[in-house]
């Protein structure tokens, strides 16, 4: 089940996020409104959602939750973008990819 999420997570959504893919979510963040959606089978699923409640695409980073070993692994096939200058699944901009760990612990961890 997809949740977007503009603060902490509750234990409820967590449980649901995690129901498909067991070990880990999978969730697209939205750096400039600083929101996730999580919970999709693909990270595109989760950024559709994003698009959906009015997210900019250049905003969305791809990104997946491993609540057990507390983890954010900052790699999907949406981060692909060569036009902004980012050539690979693995977010390539240490800006970025501090932002995106920092949203998704803020909005997922310690729940």
């Amino acid at each position: 089940m997809i949740h977007l999420l503009r603060t902490r997570a509750t234990p409820e959504q967590l449980a649901e996020m995690l129901q498909d893919l067991e070990d880990w979510i999978k969730v697209a963040v939205d750096i400039h409104r600083e929101i996730l959606a999580g919970g999709g089978k693909l990270h595109a699923e989760d950024e559709a959602a994003l698009l959906a409640d009015g997210s900019r695409q250049e905003d969305i980073w791809g990104a997946t939750w491993e609540p057990d070993l507390r983890q954010v692994t900052c790699e999907s096939l949406i981060n692909i973008r060569p036009r902004q200058n980012n050539h690979s699944m693995l977010i390539t901009d240490p800006l970025i990819r501090d932002r995106v760990v920092e949203i998704v612990r803020r909005l997922l961890e310690g729940t």
